[in-house]
């Protein structure tokens, strides 16, 4: 078995990962490690909770503090970009924690947040600079970033960037660097958009991949409940009141959805607590509901699909999908929440009738079959099947043939038809029938 000191990593490194109960490396660290050591350009791909974020960051740490000289005034050494503030947050915490016995200065950035303690942090200068791309680019336009010291770009959850609008913003950045740098970019999911960024802002890369069986886990049990619309949010409240749901991440569709389902879940499940967390809320109300979950102040965080990502919540014992994802490689994202680290845990989706054709992009994605449950109050009523219509049986409101006139086609048919037509007066009727057909239709 590999342990971190086969890696090459320096004693404070392996210092700080012994104090974190860290004893041996993830199949992505072994991997990407070694080569981000040697200072390569490199394109990591793992499924969430595979260690992606020390696999970068332990190696970063190390090739900075050799030789190092005090950075300059904003110019940083290194950037690490992340599409969301959660994950930003929690990236700058890993550094914090595996830089205790090493000199090295870091600070986040990210929107929503004021620029003043950001300006101080950056004048005093940092080795390591966080960010999300939109504040990065802010603070560039502004000056308060400058970039001809950047040694090393780093791009976590590449794919999200990708899904969230962020990928011109990144290459401007990235042709802004200085010629010689290393890029490095870690994802959970691979697409063919990412393998052509990868050709745009790589040289000559290593590629490396963590052995999976799926897309997700396999500490994850998966399973989908058939719901009607009007049955939904009763199923959710029966499965909150069943025993063993110590700590659970519901994922719904709309920042809206979030309130209402945390206000309902308060109101109607006796002795659980919720709260809800969206793009919509603060910073500041994010970071402290995040934080009230991680202590156990409440039992059920509702979200929408900006909590999938970035969020380092031990103990999570269940995720449901109230909502299915509309982009099924999201649902990796959401499950990923739990049965991390080696953890067992419970994957729960709401579908209704209609959102089958979701539920097969979700298998698809995973590349496994989720197992329907139907062992619950409110499920769902079969598909109905068409009906067996016996051989020559008429088809309801089937047209009758037409009989065709003998006369039609004959000269002068045409004309002794008008002469028989009704008279102007019963015309004008059934003008007035057509026309309030229409204006119903």
């Amino acid at each position: 078995m590999t342990v971190f000191s086969d890696l090459n990593l320096v004693e404070p490194l392996l210092r700080a990962l012994e104090k974190q109960g860290f004893e041996s490396p993830t199949p992505i660290q072994s991997s990407a490690i070694p080569y981000l050591l040697e200072s390569k350009d490199l394109m990591g791909i793992a499924q969430t909770g595979g260690g992606k974020t020390a696999a970068f960051v332990l190696p970063l740490l190390q090739t900075l503090s050799h030789d190092r000289k005090r950075p300059k005034s904003n110019k940083p050494t290194a950037i690490i970009l992340a599409p969301t503030r959660e994950l930003a947050s929690q990236i700058g915490k890993c550094i914090q924690v595996f830089s205790r016995d090493i000199k090295l200065f870091h600070t986040v950035v990210y929107g929503g947040t004021p620029y003043g303690p950001q300006f101080q942090a950056l004048v005093r200068g940092v080795d390591i600079l966080v960010a999300t791309p939109g504040r990065l680019k802010d603070h560039i336009e502004r000056g308060s970033v400058q970039l001809d010291n950047v040694r090393t770009l780093i791009l976590d959850e590449a794919d999200r960037m990708l899904d969230m609008g962020f990928i011109d913003d990144v290459t401007e950045i990235s042709a802004k660097l200085p010629e010689n740098h290393q890029t490095v970019m870690f994802s959970a999911t691979m697409s063919s958009q990412i393998k052509h960024l990868s050709k745009q802002l790589l040289n000559n890369p290593v590629y490396v991949e963590a052995p999976r069986e799926t897309m997700v886990a396999n500490t994850i049990d998966h399973s989908v409940l058939m719901v009607a619309q009007q049955h939904k949010k009763d199923l959710l409240m029966h499965l909150l009141a069943l025993e063993g749901k110590d700590r659970v991440l519901v994922f719904v569709r709309t920042k809206a959805t979030t309130e209402t389902i945390a206000a309902d879940i308060e109101a109607e499940v006796e002795g659980i607590k919720a709260a809800a967390i969206h793009g919509d809320k603060p910073q500041r109300a994010r970071e402290r509901t995040l934080r009230s979950f991680k202590n156990g102040k409440f039992s059920v965080l509702v979200a929408t699909d900006v909590a999938a990502r970035g969020i380092d919540v031990s103990g999570i014992t269940h995720v449901i999908n109230y909502d299915l994802p509309m982009e099924p490689e999201n649902y990796v994202h959401r499950v990923g929440r739990t049965g991390r680290a080696g953890a067992t845990g419970i994957a729960i989706s709401l579908c209704e009738p209609r959102e089958r054709n979701l539920l097969r992009s979700v298998e698809q994605t995973i590349k496994q079959q989720v197992r329907v449950d139907d062992d619950h109050p409110f499920p769902a009523p079969a598909p109905s099947k068409k009906k067996h219509r016996p051989s020559g049986s008429k088809k309801p409101f089937s047209k009758t043939k037409k009989t065709v006139s003998k006369n039609k086609g004959k000269p002068r048919f045409m004309d002794a038809k008008r002469s028989n037509s009704p008279s102007n007066g019963a015309n004008k009727r059934s003008a007035t029938k057509r026309q309030k057909f229409k204006r119903a239709s």
